[in-house]
């Protein structure tokens, strides 16, 4: 009997401690997450201010493979075909989809995401930039301010898992 409760015991402890080193590891319940595009595990996921730390560090044409979980920003209103994901200190990264193969929900806004994909840093002409502001629901008056190509943080998504 003495034996039987230490197996037990034992049992519970290593139970009970595997869950604490998850939770203490940010293991990602996947779950809880709803799925678009390519499927991916979650691994080795950078949050906002580590990514924005990895795009500071790449120059034009340097492009890496990566994943990161941040806040969505912003979704285009018209289809769901592009997002804004927050990096922290007013920085924000622009999240196509490869192929243009996915959409995201319309109202994914606010949502928490993790991106799986080509980070990257990209010029973005001014005409592109007034199509996006115009998907985004953006006013004349806001689109007609464009007037300068912009320097963006650029994520090519395989893949997003949406917080439910």
């Amino acid at each position: 009997m003495k034996k039987i409760s230490l197996v037990v015991l034992l049992l519970t402890l290593v139970v009970f401690s595997s869950q604490a080193q998850s939770k203490k590891s940010g293991a990602i319940n996947v779950n809880d997450y709803a799925s678009f595009g390519g499927k991916f595990q979650p691994k080795k996921v950078l949050n906002e201010k580590q990514m924005l730390k990895k795009y500071k560090s790449l120059k034009k044409g340097d492009t890496i493979v990566v994943q990161f979980k941040s806040n969505i920003k912003e979704v285009c209103k018209k289809k769901g075909c592009w997002m804004q994901m927050d990096l922290s200190e007013g920085n924000k990264s622009f999240v196509k989809f490869k192929d243009y193969g996915f959409f995201v929900p319309l109202n994914a806004d606010n949502s928490e995401a993790i991106l799986n994909g080509k980070a990257f840093v990209n010029v973005v002409s001014v005409d592109e930039l007034r199509h996006y502001a115009k998907d985004g629901g953006k006013s004349q008056a806001e689109i007609n301010k464009i007037t300068k190509p912009e320097v963006t943080y650029s994520f090519m998504a395989d893949g997003v898992m949406i917080k439910k």
